[in-house]
């Protein structure tokens, strides 16, 4: 059975909102406030402990950390920005641990269907397909093999 860290109809829709917020600033400035973030997070905090005490606050705690914890390498390797990790973390807080990870594989599934299409939309799929294949195959193309003229 899967644990919320608070009421699902109020934590879904603070979640909802802090990301359609965050989406609309970062598409416009390219960053996701820290505000933003860490209110999302102190509601999340806050409603778990309300919701259930002590336990709720660790339910809420333990989605944070595991949002920090699934977006953070994407991150140390450049796939990610912070504002991404952030706001999973935040976001973490109002989901709980199963619903977190949830998100973050419907989040990785569009952002990979996303670079797809932009890769398709630039005219470098098939560079981007042939360095996929090498990588699945272990066997990384030669750096002079590879089109550099897509960026």
């Amino acid at each position: 059975m899967s644990h919320l860290a608070a009421p699902d109809v109020l934590a879904m829709t603070v979640a909802t909102a802090s990301v359609v917020a965050a989406a609309v600033i970062d598409l416009r400035t390219r960053r996701v406030p820290n505000p933003l973030t860490g209110a999302t997070a102190l509601v999340g905090l806050g409603l778990g402990l309300l919701a259930a005490g002590g336990h709720g606050l660790a339910i809420a705690c333990a989605g944070g950390v595991l949002g920090l914890a699934l977006m953070l390498p994407g991150y140390l390797f450049g796939g990610t920005g912070g504002g991404d990790v952030k706001l999973l973390a935040a976001v973490g807080t109002l989901l709980g641990p199963a619903r977190t990870v949830e998100s973050f594989i419907g989040m990785a599934l569009a952002g990979g269907c996303l670079a797809v299409g932009t890769a398709i939309w630039l005219g470098c799929g098939r560079d981007v397909a042939a360095r996929l294949w090498a990588v699945v195959r272990r066997r990384p193309r030669p750096a002079h093999a590879v089109r550099r003229d897509f960026t």
